[in-house]
């Protein structure tokens, strides 16, 4: 039985610690999805809200919260919830995001 993309993202994105951030990219790459970075950001966006799924930790390659008025904000919501867990994010949504970029054991392949 195959897995959906959705169900594959959240898959991997439940195991971004705490803390710790990935792209929306390195998500897609995770799952062997090469490319397709703006669809793990669709299936992130489809959850709803709250949710026990950490999609707040993933941000996009710039190392920046995508905010948008279109987000319902959501982004704003994220920069709270990232900032409580000791991640600072600047008003613009920059943060610093080669200091708690998430390295997932190799050995597992992200899964």
């Amino acid at each position: 039985m195959e897995v959906s993309f959705d169900r594959r993202v959240l898959c991997v994105v439940t195991r971004i610690p705490r803390g710790q951030l990935a792209t929306y990219g390195q998500i897609a790459d995770l799952i062997g999805a090469w490319g397709c970075a703006r669809q793990v950001g669709w299936a992130l966006r489809r959850l709803k809200l709250p949710s026990e799924v950490p999609w707040h930790r993933v941000v996009n390659a710039q190392g920046r919260i995508s905010m948008s008025l279109s987000r319902e904000g959501s982004d704003w919501i994220q920069r709270e919830l990232l900032m409580a867990e000791g991640i600072p994010v600047d008003e613009q949504g920059r943060l610093p995001l080669r200091q708690f970029l998430w390295r997932p054991d190799a050995s597992s392949g992200g899964r």
